[in-house]
């Protein structure tokens, strides 16, 4: 099973495909879809559309995790990660691809086994989890690992497929 973990943002919107082989997760591709703040903001919705669309197409996941919007302290980037978020939202959708939503409490405990971990923490073991040369960067690349490895911890392939 192909999975997608996606971790949206206007500036920076991470995403990392996965590969779930029986309980065995290998990194099929990663990185960051990355926008220059000078632009308009429907041209950086459109290329992160564009892009998404295009690398969906090309793995076709069967599943796509993306965390639930959670702003306690920083407020005022709720509306830009709401607009990426939609355009996640839009591209699952016109590819017909199924979303999974996680609390960043349940991805921080899905992969390191505690949900209060710290950043670094996470970046580790999803690292190790799996087997990366190198830590993915930046923070916003691990995090959209880390949800495709929740999105693979939750997601059982049989029942999946059966839900279908």
């Amino acid at each position: 099973m192909i999975l997608l973990g996606i971790d949206p943002g206007t500036a920076i919107c991470g995403y990392g495909f996965i590969e779930n082989d029986g309980g065995k997760l290998t990194a099929l591709k990663y990185g960051a879809i990355t926008t220059s703040s000078k632009a308009r903001m429907q041209d950086r919705l459109e290329k992160i559309y564009d892009e998404l669309d295009a690398m969906i197409k090309d793995y076709q996941p069967e599943v796509i995790g993306i965390e639930k919007l959670f702003f306690g302290r920083n407020s005022t980037t709720a509306i830009p990660v709401g607009q990426a978020r939609g355009i996640v939202l839009l591209a699952a959708v016109k590819n017909q691809v199924e979303i999974v939503e996680r609390t960043p409490n349940e991805i921080k405990q899905s992969v390191t086994g505690y949900g209060g971990a710290s950043k670094e923490q996470v970046i580790y073991m999803v690292t190790k989890l799996l087997k990366l040369v190198e830590e993915p960067k930046p923070d916003d690349v691990a995090d959209a690992l880390a949800v495709a490895i929740c999105t693979a911890h939750t997601v059982d392939n049989f029942q999946w497929r059966n839900i279908l």
